[in-house]
């Protein structure tokens, strides 16, 4: 790692970062909305987005800076383990392409802005929305966070912000800038700013995977060589564990975790809020069809991607902090130019799914919490308002979450958040497809899943820490080590079905269906089509 910055790149980095910025400042004249005191045009573009905004939207929404640093940061680590964020991301569009459209339609006709909506009109139940909407907003806080640690990444390998002995403001200095400007132009512009900004971010990143790809395998002496250095490094054995640190091919014991792993994480992407906010952008359902189709096309390049942590081996990277691996393999292989091209693109990839996730984060709060709890009789210049104060505040939190904690908390609560959000499929999932489950089962399930999940995460301990230490534990009576998040899934459909049979039979109220089935399949331009959220019910029997 360079003593000093890397002037060349950091100055690449400046340039790109500076023309996202003004971009983002103009987006707020892109598709400029005659109304503009309204989630549907802050919070949702207008719901206005066609095929392709809305694929580099959810492409930049899904595929984060974190990604580009983590995945092959993991293969890094501990070999082709790493990989499981690939077939996942395969499993999930065919999963989406069931459930999606219809999740469009009916949000379109109601005017429903976050997963909560639906599930308060859906069962008619306050409590499960809200049980719904701080899911989604605990998931997604550490997720902002992880954005943070990829761009301090970044800047860490160039060598901004001075040593471990410097003040700690002039050290920060840069990234409170970079986060400043971000929730500037997120407060002016709404999703129309990342929506814009990710055709950057995502060229960026398609350009440096493409250079990377050929460049890097021609200096290190082809793939034989690369491959052969990962293998050597993986049989070492860890003193810590008494094991090889990694393997080039899941062995037998690690094939449940695994798959488990890939399974539920395909489950979880798209309950995050994020990506449901990206999702409810686009002008028509046919959009979010064809886009099932082509996104598949960001597996590809992840692939690819995941390939540069066995890079980083054969380059003989050595870092204490793996999240530094490919930002330092990008310092050591590229011309100091393309470096700073390279650390744009991660640079850039955390502000867009930044910004989206902390207006998803904020419109659950102003709807499920504010309007729900609060304050009912909201304007929607109200709500609009709200909305844009608690996107500035999310951001701040995290900023503050990264700068006062170790970072592998965040990682450990992001860890968290996939299975926590997980939880929260039953109730969106089931309920676009049946009104059989029942509210209060729903709840029940839900709680009990998030408990075991989080009992189960915090017994697990690794080398270095005591407690959250993985992701992976015994399943109960099967005993294979397996994901918990899909344990916890499980044990909260198991209690979900029970309980709904139990509570039939007693004929326990059931909350009112604001919905009808023709809602499920309606499309732009549809008669009766809603723009705004109706008022919820008040006082229907049963109602929470």
């Amino acid at each position: 790692m360079n003593d000093g910055v890397n002037g060349v790149a950091l100055g690449v980095f400046i340039f790109f970062f500076v023309a996202v910025t003004v971009m983002g400042f103009l987006a707020a004249r892109w598709r400029k909305a005659e109304n503009e005191n309204s989630l549907d045009e802050w919070g949702l573009g207008g719901r206005s987005f066609g095929t392709w905004v809305t694929w580099f939207l959810l492409g930049g929404d899904l595929y984060t800076a974190y990604t580009f640093v983590a995945v092959p940061a993991a293969i890094y680590a501990a070999g082709a383990a790493g990989f499981f964020a690939v077939p996942y991301t395969i499993l999930v569009y065919p999963l989406i392409f069931t459930f999606l459209p219809r999740l469009w339609s009916v949000s379109h006709k109601h005017g429903y802005v976050t997963t909560a909506d639906f599930v308060r009109g859906r069962f008619g139940s306050k409590g499960l929305s809200l049980a719904v909407a701080f899911t989604g907003l605990l998931a997604t806080m550490p997720y902002i966070a992880l954005q943070l640690v990829g761009i301090q990444a970044v800047l860490d390998v160039m060598g901004v912000g001075g040593g471990e002995n410097t003040n700690w403001f002039i050290k920060d200095l840069p990234l409170l800038i970079a986060f400043g400007v971000l929730a500037a132009y997120t407060y002016s512009s709404g999703l129309r700013a990342p929506a814009l900004i990710a055709f950057v971010k995502d060229t960026l990143i398609y350009i440096v995977i493409a250079v990377a790809i050929i460049y890097i395998p021609i200096k290190l002496g082809g793939f034989d060589e690369i491959f052969a250095a990962a293998g050597e490094k993986f049989s070492q054995i860890n003193p810590a564990t008494d094991k090889p640190v990694g393997a080039l091919v899941p062995g037998e014991m690690g094939q449940w975790g695994y798959a488990t792993l890939a399974l539920g994480s395909a489950l979880a992407l798209f309950m995050y809020p994020h990506s449901i906010t990206a999702t409810l952008s686009s002008r028509s359902r046919e959009v979010i069809r064809r886009n099932t189709t082509i996104l598949p096309l960001y597996s590809l390049m992840l692939g690819l991607l995941a390939l540069l942590g066995f890079m980083a081996i054969a380059a003989g990277v050595k870092v204490s902090n793996g999240q530094l691996a490919i930002p330092q393999l990008f310092e050591n292989m590229f011309p100091d130019w393309f470096a700073g091209v390279a650390f744009a693109a991660i640079g850039i990839g955390a502000l867009v799914p930044a910004a989206i996730m902390s207006i998803a984060a904020a419109n659950l709060f102003t709807r499920n919490i504010y309007k729900d709890f609060l304050k009912p009789d909201a304007t929607p210049a109200q709500e609009t308002k709200v909305s844009k104060l608690v996107s500035l505040l999310v951001k701040v939190g995290a900023l503050v979450f990264v700068l006062t904690m170790d970072k592998t908390v965040a990682i450990n609560f992001q860890l968290l958040g996939g299975i926590w959000i997980l939880q929260t499929f039953p109730a969106l999932v089931g309920g676009l497809f049946t009104r059989w489950f029942h509210r209060w089962a729903l709840i029940a399930g839900w709680a009990v899943g998030m408990i075991y999940g989080t009992a189960a995460a915090y017994g697990v301990a690794s080398p270095t820490q005591k407690h959250f230490g993985g992701s992976s534990a015994e399943i109960p009576g099967i005993g294979e080590i397996g994901y918990i998040g899909l344990t916890a899934f499980v044990l909260n459909a198991v209690v979900t079905v029970v309980l709904t049979f139990v509570l039939r039979a007693a004929k326990a109220p059931d909350g009112i269906d604001e919905t009808s089935p023709s809602d499920y399949t309606a499309d732009a331009g549809d008669p009766g089509v809603k723009v705004e959220l109706p008022p919820a019910t008040v006082g229907a029997p049963g109602g929470h």
